[in-house]
């Protein structure tokens, strides 16, 4: 039976497009090639705050069942992570957190830091990174025409360089040791 994991955005909207192939890579380069890998759509969730409400409480009966849950929010807005990976813990449910410094969009950015209008070390400490950064990169790059605008494939070459990736967010390479050590 392969390992079934729960993938926990703030917003799956367009996060998902973005969290799926790296969980799925990740897991692959820790010997979990064939974990099936899901996305939480339902219930849709709208933020932080509503994320760990719904962590904490409807998500253990829909979704007890998944051998892992990630939740990998937005660092600008991440509180107490190792609190609620205790929290879920107690009630029998392997939850690992990684927040993305300082939103999940850099992740996908890491792949193309040379098409970027701003330099990498720049683009961690940007206080308008999605509207300035991430929209013109995606209008440029991505495809309008596709679900997620382009999101996907753009994560996907960017995983061409999976350990760069890792070496330029060391918050996933943190993530990546934290699985191996509970896998």
């Amino acid at each position: 039976m392969s390992l079934r994991v729960l993938v926990i955005p703030e917003d799956p909207t367009y996060n998902g497009y973005i969290l799926k192939p790296l969980v799925e890579r990740m897991l692959a380069e820790i010997g979990k090639p064939n974990a099936k890998v899901t996305v939480l759509a339902n219930p849709k969730l709208g933020g932080y705050t509503q994320a760990v409400a719904a962590i904490e409480g409807k998500l253990v009966d829909s979704y007890g069942h998944f051998d892992l849950w990630l939740f990998l929010p937005d660092a600008d807005v991440a509180g107490n992570l190792d609190g609620l990976e205790a929290t879920l813990h107690a009630k029998g449910i392997r939850l690992r957190c990684c927040a993305a410094k300082p939103e999940v969009e850099v992740w996908m950015l890491a792949g193309h830091r040379e098409q970027l209008r701003v330099r990498w070390p720049e683009v961690a400490t940007h206080t308008r990174l999605k509207e300035e950064v991430f929209k013109p990169f995606l209008e440029q790059y991505g495809d309008p025409k596709s679900a997620g605008g382009g999101r996907e494939v753009l994560m996907r070459e960017t995983l061409g360089n999976y350990r760069g990736l890792l070496e330029v967010c060391p918050e996933l390479k943190a993530l990546e040791d934290k699985l191996r050590a509970c896998l």
